[in-house]
């Protein structure tokens, strides 16, 4: 999917801003269709956010099933013989799009994009009417999945319930990313495909381009390869085809270097339709225990990190975007991994211009009960639904992103219950459909089960792994650490003979909280945690990488072991530094290995 940019041909029109709100107290909102007329007795709502935060009605902030998001547009008179394609950025986690009351678009999936042409539904010599359904439900077909909890008891009112499920962070709700109008002309550029290669000093680049249309038949794209001074280094044509740049710019953390590829369609010799797409050159690899990006060991530095800020939640906020990047660079950093779900298409092209690599996840978290006493694999649970879903998931997520020179391994899943042995059939499928789509990245799936215990350590070609010795075990013996960790880590590669990224390590610290000797929740326990882990880092070569969990505090559902959220992060919430944030930043800035 193509991510919309303006270009001679191509126009795009923001639509975020305040829409109408209403909350659909008993989900009887679509039965009753109202979406034939204007939402009635609506309030405010900015667009994107997470609505859970925005007002002061706890019955909002925890509602279970469907809300309507509304506004109004008008399109161009300028767009008059153009195609005019609606596209919403992410809608958690299903949505039904209408326009001027006509179902256009269903949606099942929190975190990826969706787009449908709406030519046809709008009107140019009237406001036109946008109304979104949003259900925020989990059950075990989607991802990440849940179930619903109904109370038959005397404690709770009849028909109470409750949204359950399994992952530690908070199921925030509402259209998260940026929704947009965009038109092309009627003969277009539909998507391009580009795989790159280095050949000594050159770069390769591989394409395809597909065009569809009324006149697709007779389109001839036109190539063009741009450099950052605006000139052009190669030319081709064809809608696909293999070109060559002479002394080429590498793209790599320390030179986040972005050839443009323009792609030009010509009719019966005029330009149709036209479309620049940043591409960087560079090749990652798997060999022997180490991790090549063009051809050299690089080890990542960095954290699992969560789209979460205050009021907004998973909104994206590009005040935000920014802020992060700043703070990654600042520290040292070179990584982060996209826990638990895809991130949004703005973060992903942010990290593509400023170096930062990117361990892209897919939304399958919370498929484990951390009890072997209840299976998670089984048919009234994570069944062929749910594998069916996860790989319409894969297919949307890597048709996103395949592009990215930022992205250098797909993640299939995190903490699911690999011990299970229905967990090989079930992630083999999965992982085949990553391979078979692309096949120029490394794919992992991040662990919490031990060597000895997990059954897809053989499909994957990193392993990842999440520990927290002395945190969630041996609570407060930090001596335990090393002894602990460097015997679990020699088994895995023992077994496996692949490199080890350690995905998940940290403790739960309050800002300002000091203890010395250290004890759990203060910043000086963050900080021994994390040296005691650097120390078997710093013995074994087939550790290729350490992610900090996390990078800020993020909020999570209420529990008594979670105050105000989760605690583990370098910074807080409000993207200011603990302790932690210090003696990684010295740490990564004399980091020599590779």
């Amino acid at each position: 999917m193509l991510y919309p940019r303006e270009t001679r041909t191509r126009e795009v029109k923001d639509l975020n801003g305040i829409w109408k709100f209403k909350l659909d107290k008993e989900n009887k909102g679509y039965e009753e269709k109202w979406y034939l007329q204007p939402l009635k007795d609506t309030i405010p709502m900015p667009v994107p956010a997470s609505y859970n935060d925005i007002t002061q009605d706890p019955e909002i902030r925890d509602h279970i099933g469907d809300v309507w998001y509304e506004t109004s547009f008008w399109v161009p008179s300028g767009w008059t013989d153009k195609r005019i394609v609606l596209r919403v950025g992410s809608a958690a986690h299903r949505a039904k799009v209408f326009v001027n009351g006509k179902e256009m678009v269903e949606h099942k999936g929190g975190f990826l994009p969706f787009e449908v042409e709406i030519t046809d539904a709008v009107s140019f010599d009237a406001e036109n009417r946008l109304t979104i359904l949003v259900n925020n439900v989990l059950d075990w077909t989607c991802l990440p999945p849940g179930f619903i909890r109904y109370y038959d008891d005397s404690f709770h009112p009849h028909g109470y319930k409750t949204q359950e499920y399994l992952f530690d962070f908070l199921n925030y709700s509402g259209i998260h990313r940026p929704v947009v109008l965009y038109a092309t002309p009627k003969t277009y550029i539909s998507d391009i495909t580009v795989i790159p290669d280095i050949q000594g000093q050159n770069g390769i680049v591989e394409y395809k381009v597909e065009i569809e249309g009324v006149n697709c038949q007779k389109a001839v794209p036109k190539i063009t390869i741009i450099d950052r001074e605006n000139k052009v280094v190669v030319e081709g044509s064809g809608t696909s085809g293999i070109l060559e740049i002479k002394n080429a710019q590498f793209w790599e953390p320390s030179n986040p270097y972005l050839y443009t590829f323009r792609v030009e369609t010509l009719v019966d010799g005029k330009v149709e339709d036209v479309y620049e797409l940043p591409i960087g050159i560079r090749t990652v690899k798997v060999e022997g225990n180490r991790l090549l990006l063009n051809g050299k060991p690089i080890y990542l530095k960095g954290f699992g990190k969560h789209e979460d800020a205050d009021i907004r939640g998973k909104g994206y906020d590009s005040v935000i975007a920014v802020k992060d990047f700043n703070l990654l660079k600042w520290i040292g950093a070179n990584s982060f991994r996209t826990s638990h779900y895809p991130y949004a298409d703005e973060i992903m092209n942010l990290a593509d211009e400023l170096g930062i690599l990117v361990i892209d996840e897919a939304p399958a978290v919370g498929m484990n009960f951390f009890n072997k006493n209840e299976k998670v694999f089984c048919n009234e649970r994570v069944n062929e639904d749910t594998l069916n879903h996860h790989i319409q998931v894969i297919r949307e997520l890597i048709k996103r992103d395949k592009n990215h020179p930022c992205v250098i391994m797909w993640s299939v899943a995190n903490e699911a219950a690999t011990y299970e042995d229905e967990a090989y059939e079930y992630f083999k499928k999965v992982i085949d459909e990553v391979k078979k789509l692309d096949k120029t990245r490394p794919v992992t799936i991040v662990e919490s089960s031990f060597p000895d215990e997990t059954k897809v350590g053989t499909l994957v070609d990193v392993i990842c792994v999440n520990r927290y010795y002395s945190w969630y075990t041996d609570c407060g013996k930090l001596e335990l650490i090393e002894y602990q960790l460097e015997k679990e880590l020699l088994r895995w590669y023992e077994l496996f003979k692949k490199p080890v990224i350690v995905s998940e390590y940290g403790a739960d610290t309050i800002a300002g909280f000091h203890s010395d000797p250290p004890v759990m929740f203060s910043e000086e326990y963050q900080c021994r945690m994390l040296e005691e882990f650097h120390k078997v880092f710093d013995k074994l070569d087939f550790v290729i990488g350490e992610h900090v969990w996390n990078f800020a505090d993020f909020a999570t559902k209420q529990a008594v072991h979670r105050v105000m959220g989760n605690r583990k992060g370098v910074f807080t919430r409000q993207r200011q530094p603990k302790a932690a944030a210090f003696l990684l930043k010295r740490r990564w800035a004399n980091l020599k290995r590779k």
